[in-house]
């Protein structure tokens, strides 16, 4: 699809009708244009307000939500870092980013949104493919995590959770 416009559009419906992430990638091939064109098109969506959300598995359509939010400090090594995520999953939480303080650019924010153990399993997959880092190497691994929940009790125990491992940032 040649005509941007209408490729914006479908592109945001398409996000519209699907709770999984959609890559840019499965974009172009469906649009028969390059990543790079896909990647621009969710750039002028976002300027132009969408909420529009990049994971590491793909765009999803921020959506609203009862959920609770809050940010846990937690400090481990990256042979931890699975463990981290699993717990936060198995606990009943949604892992909606990752957050480090950089002495240049300040704060800053990787979307994740990690809500199952598979979303764990394919993080964990694109990290070792990707040979990247993870942001809290930047830190010595102090970092923040936006957690969703359902209740306090929730919170409650993915905060015992990640105490009892070891993981949860204290004094």
């Amino acid at each position: 699809m040649k005509d941007g416009n209408k490729r914006r559009k479908a592109i945001l419906k398409e996000l519209g009708e699907t709770e999984n992430p959609l890559s840019a990638s499965s974009f172009a091939k469906k649009y028969e244009v390059s990543r790079q064109i896909i990647v621009g098109d969710v750039a002028l969506l976002r300027a132009a307000g969408e909420n529009i959300i990049a994971t590491s598995r793909g765009y999803l359509l921020e959506r609203r939500s009862s959920q609770l939010f809050s940010k846990i400090a937690v400090q481990h090594n990256k042979s931890q870092a699975e463990e981290e995520l699993r717990t936060i999953v198995e606990a009943g939480g949604e892992v909606v980013d990752v957050i480090v303080e950089h002495p240049l650019y300040g704060e800053l924010v990787g979307g994740l949104h990690i809500t199952t153990q598979e979303d764990v399993n394919g993080f964990l997959e694109n990290y070792q493919t990707s040979n990247a880092s993870f942001l809290s190497e930047l830190t010595d691994g102090i970092h923040l995590h936006t957690i969703a929940y359902d209740t306090q009790e929730d919170f409650e125990r993915i905060t015992e959770a990640l105490s009892d491992k070891g993981i949860l940032y204290k004094e």
